[in-house]
């Protein structure tokens, strides 16, 4: 799945819930941290203790995330498991989706813009064009102006 913040996996797994879920699946969320706001900040450059700092708010972020995800699926009676892998998050779904034998990859898109899109790439168009099984591309109306 891909999202432009944390939140975005509890949208997507709302998704997944009406318009995908069938009784007696086995869900694994994947969530590949980017570390956004510890690579972005301009303290980085200016004390250790400061990049130290953020990258722990960071790693407990991802474990409430984590912890949210799980509950998620407890609460509706779901089973699987809920996965924070590090690495190019395109890869690492495809990669997760074919060791645990995944009958469908369920992804959600950011709407980047044709130019943004080029340059950077996309994760759901990364595993549109590797996966070994179905995708679906969750795509929210208010997420696409164009």
């Amino acid at each position: 799945m891909e999202g432009a913040g944390p939140l975005w996996l509890l949208v997507e797994f709302k998704r997944y819930m009406k318009n995908a879920y069938h009784k007696g699946d086995h869900v694994i969320f994947v969530h590949c941290p980017e570390y956004h706001t510890v690579v972005q900040s301009p303290m980085v450059m200016a004390d250790v203790t400061v990049l130290t700092d953020m990258w722990k708010e960071e790693e407990k972020r991802i474990k409430e995330l984590l912890e949210k995800l799980g509950q998620q699926m407890k609460d509706h009676g779901i089973g699987g498991k809920v996965k924070s892998i590090g690495g190019s998050p395109g890869e690492v779904i495809c990669q997760v989706a074919k060791d645990e034998n995944a009958q469908l990859i369920v992804t959600g898109t950011r709407g980047m813009g044709k130019i943004r899109r080029t340059f950077l790439g996309s994760v759901s168009d990364y595993i549109l064009h590797h996966a070994h099984v179905p995708v679906l591309v969750c795509r929210h109306k208010d997420d696409h102006k164009n």
